[in-house]
């Protein structure tokens, strides 16, 4: 059977679009600090985290249903393979998020001072951004990475204990579904227990992407837009961040089966 079939082709898009959306809504706390609009920035923000945690949910059936679609005396190399490119989708989403990351700071600036218009209207934000003369627009404002948006920037600014935590926050995050599939094949008697076990792990990703993470980076925003931090500051952070995404999609293929066995493992102690 091929590995690379339309439905892993459907997924892997999924899986791209998702990992970009949440590459991108770093640039949202970088435009709402440039406009002095923190809290119209956050709802943005907001948004953009529902749409890739909708699209997340969308995609989780396709994925369970490459295992019932295996056949079973080659179902744990070919899920395997299938669920090693899907991974790789995350990468590459990563990687366009990156790419558009001065663009979308831009239209979000944009964006955010709209959506202060219009009352906090989310429908009529996506309403006026639908509109071709507004289209037109956005597209003068795309802007490829160059190395002088790295300007002034310092290794020495770079938390490495942050920079460590959203890498192994983001690689969990990525396996977690994946990795607790494939743990119900490893322990088929113990699929179902296995298989639930996903929304822990990724329940836990998140507890300490909020706990640990988005505090750090809220507050240098208020300190930017209080005239107490530097706007370079929080630019070095978000890039940091968005890099350590990047290495955590990575870290997620050499922890996928791994993950795998351990969540098999523990499903031992609770049937």
């Amino acid at each position: 059977m091929d590995i690379i079939t339309d439905k892993v082709i459907l997924i892997a898009l999924f899986i791209l679009s998702i990992h970009c959306i949440e590459t991108l809504a770093y640039s949202v706390r970088i435009s709402g600090a440039r406009v002095r609009l923190i809290a119209s920035g956050l709802a943005l923000f907001n948004v953009m985290v529902i749409v890739s945690r909708l699209a997340n949910m969308m995609q989780q059936p396709f994925t369970g249903s490459l295992i019932d679609t295996a056949p079973p005396d080659q179902a744990l190399t070919l899920v395997e393979s299938q669920y090693r490119v899907i991974i790789g989708a995350s990468t590459v989403g990563t990687i366009v998020g990156i790419l558009l990351l001065p663009t979308f700071i831009a239209i979000f600036s944009r964006s955010i001072i709209h959506l202060s218009r219009l009352n906090g209207s989310v429908p009529a934000l996506v309403q006026q951004g639908l509109k071709w003369r507004v289209m037109k627009r956005g597209i003068r404002h795309i802007r490829m990475p160059r190395l002088a948006y790295l300007r002034g920037m310092k290794l020495r600014d770079f938390p490495i204990k942050l920079f460590l935590i959203n890498m192994i926050v983001t690689s969990v995050y990525t396996i977690g579904v994946l990795s607790a599939l494939y743990a119900s094949l490893l322990a088929p008697e113990r699929a179902s227990t296995a298989i639930m076990a996903s929304g822990l792990i990724n329940g836990i990703a998140t507890i300490f992407l909020v706990i640990f993470i988005d505090p750090k980076i809220s507050v240098l925003a208020d300190q930017v837009v209080n005239k107490k931090g530097s706007y370079l500051s929080l630019k070095t952070i978000s890039i940091m961040m968005v890099t350590s995404r990047l290495l955590g999609t990575l870290l997620a293929q050499v922890l996928f089966i791994p993950g795998a066995y351990y969540v098999a493992w523990f499903t031992k102690f609770i049937v």
